[in-house]
């Protein structure tokens, strides 16, 4: 016994001392209490778009908003998806799903491509009358998008592009530039000038050492310009309602032909499945991809 008691926590044999438990202080709570706040407010509207498209009209009609369904059924969902009308088509919400996919790809990989490129020069080649084009980029990013509808109609118009893919494709790549631009600029900004100095010395040329030594640098800023660009490409509701036309219209300007018809029933469960399709993408897009979203935010600001 005497041997063991000579065992105390001067001799180490103690049990390991970990981290102290936090207090729970009045700070704390209301900092609890703030985020369960916050939580609710944007999980209570989809529980109620989730459950409310789950039932059929005749259970709706009952006005039992947060209830459970009494019988599940993916019907509203199937309707939306195939059969629902849209103005005078009742093709459903795919049509414009495979729409939205034919203007995504394309916008998404020249903004972000072009961007880049605009970033990679702006911060190491510098050109002459890069400040001015830097600030022009700038000021067309703040500039609301009203501003230039009416004039693009027109130059569109004059080119016979107006109404096309490739009419709605170019405006999202230009209104997507000044963005991509300000993005790919400041996280440049931060790689050390002495690597492309290396670089410039060992006979590297403009695209040589954008391809093979700024590009494999520039993972993380990729990642958050991918979902900038899916999520503001995806959810556009005016450029598609005003240059894409009525062949292209996209899954956003589709859900509010759904929503808005003026014909028969109003089917509550109909609108809330067509909307929830609509915003599938950008949400799985988000939560696979959200802890790179959050390390490229990162990395950016701090390289900026």
């Amino acid at each position: 016994m005497s041997a063991l008691a000579e065992l105390g926590p001067a001799s180490g044999a103690a049990e390991p001392a970990g981290p102290k438990p936090k207090r729970l202080t009045a700070g704390r709570l209301g900092l609890y209490a703030f985020l369960i706040i916050a939580a609710l407010f944007f999980l209570l509207p989809f529980y109620v778009m989730v459950i409310t498209s789950l039932k059929p009209m005749s259970e709706i009609r009952y006005g039992n908003l947060f209830g459970w369904p009494a019988a599940p059924t993916i019907a509203a969902w199937l309707k939306a998806w195939a059969s629902a009308c849209t103005g005078v088509t009742c093709n459903g919400i795919e049509v414009g799903f495979f729409n939205s996919m034919k203007i995504l790809i394309p916008s998404v990989i020249l903004s972000i491509a072009i961007g880049a490129v605009t970033g990679y020069a702006l911060s190491f080649w510098r050109p002459r009358g890069a400040n001015v084009l830097f600030a022009v980029l700038l000021l067309g990013a703040f500039m609301p998008y009203q501003v230039f509808l009416y004039p693009l109609v027109r130059v569109f118009s004059m080119i016979y592009l107006y109404s096309t893919l490739i009419c709605i494709v170019i405006v999202h790549t230009i209104f997507g530039l000044p963005v991509m631009t300000l993005l790919f600029r400041n996280f440049y900004a931060g790689i050390p000038i002495d690597l492309f100095k290396a670089a410039r010395v060992d006979g590297g040329a403009f695209w040589s050492i954008f391809l093979q030594l700024i590009i494999p640098m520039s993972t993380p800023i990729l990642i958050v310009a991918v979902i900038l660009q899916i999520t503001g490409i995806w959810n556009d509701f005016l450029f598609g309602l005003v240059f894409a036309g009525r062949e292209n219209m996209p899954m956003t300007v589709q859900l509010n032909n759904i929503v808005n018809t003026t014909t028969g029933e109003r089917e509550y469960n109909v609108n809330m499945a067509a909307t929830i399709l609509t915003a599938l993408v950008p949400l799985v897009v988000y939560f696979i991809s959200g802890r790179w979203f959050v390390r490229g935010i990162a990395a950016g600001a701090v390289k900026g």
